[in-house]
């Protein structure tokens, strides 16, 4: 099914994994910071929210695709290595291997293939684990030329970094534990101790919802952690994540309904445009090749109900 650029809302449920896997090792620990349910959000100038409406922001707008290399890509090569931002801690998208050591999952693949077609050696290509909450600050402060790590792209995000076209289609989903008696999000949400990474947009997906506590560790995994140990008792994620964590872990399942729909991108320094056309052509390339499905297939198909062009953006 095809999406106009409107992102519609659709549901998405999780199975569980027939088999029990192994628990991958993350990189932050399970202590987060505790927020107010009611936390303030900052105020807008009247100007600014006045251009807001006159001008909506556009989460598909993107640099057209190029092959050229600016001085941006330029640059990069003269340094001789490409540096992208990954997870270490979501199942199926980016973590370690326990058994093998090796990086593994859907944004993995990708990320190489982007790095890969820039560079034009794999050797070239530099993997660095970045926590969800320092994700446009490693891009601003120059400790990587990418991310491709389940970012969300939103307007307020928008702001601070550029990204690629959509590469996902997403919304947003709790996860309890399968002991839990709630049969939705609502019943997840109300008056409970909630989870969600630090940065993620699970954060603001939670503004204004009735929960009683929101813990916000460094990174997702710390929350599935968190409610192994009973000291949370649901997490809000990607849907994807969300399901990554019910194949993770068998003693979790992810509950009924969804909010807030959206698309992951890559994201880059906003000064480097000719470094978004490259990636945009990466990505189109990548799809085209069958290298997108082919990720989809090997890492995400055995978990998510849904055909794999559910999850691929229509407006490519």
């Amino acid at each position: 099914m095809r999406r106009s650029k409107t992102v519609r809302a659709r549901s998405v449920t999780a199975v569980a994994l027939l088999a029990s896997c192994a628990a991958v090792l993350g990189t932050g620990g399970p202590q987060g910071a505790v927020l107010p349910v009611a936390a303030a959000r900052t105020a807008v100038a009247p100007q600014a929210q006045q251009q807001e409406q006159d001008e909506p922001c556009d989460v598909y707008r993107s640099v057209p695709p190029s092959g050229e290399d600016g001085p941006a890509v330029k640059a990069i090569k003269a340094k001789r290595s490409l540096v992208i931002g990954i997870d270490l801690n979501s199942y199926r998208w980016g973590a370690r291997n326990p058994n093998t050591g090796q990086l593994e999952g859907f944004d993995i693949d990708l990320a190489r293939a982007i790095g890969t077609a820039i560079m034009g050696d794999p050797d070239k290509v530099v993997l660095k684990s970045v926590p969800t909450a320092d994700r446009v600050q490693f891009i601003k402060d120059g400790k990587v030329d990418l991310i491709v790590r389940t970012m969300t792209i939103t307007c307020k995000r928008m702001e601070d970094v550029a990204f690629s076209r959509p590469y996902f289609n997403i919304s947003q989903r709790v996860v309890v534990p399968k002991s839990s008696p709630a049969k939705n999000l609502d019943e997840a949400l109300k008056d409970r101790t909630v989870c969600a990474a630090a940065g993620s947009s699970a954060v603001e997906a939670l503004k204004g919802r009735p929960v009683r506590q929101l813990v916000t560790p460094e990174n997702n995994l710390d929350c599935l952690v968190l409610m192994q140990l009973g000291k949370v008792e649901a997490t809000m994620t990607d849907d994807v994540l969300a399901a990554s964590q019910a194949a993770q872990d068998q003693t979790v399942r992810v509950v009924d309904g969804e909010i807030q729909p959206g698309v992951m991108g890559v994201a880059m320094l906003r000064t480097s445009p000719d470094l978004t056309a490259r990636v945009n052509q990466v990505l189109a390339d990548y799809y085209a090749s069958g290298g997108w499905r082919g990720a989809y297939d090997r890492w995400l198909k055995p978990y998510l109900l849904n055909d794999a062009d559910h999850y691929w953006p229509a407006a490519h």
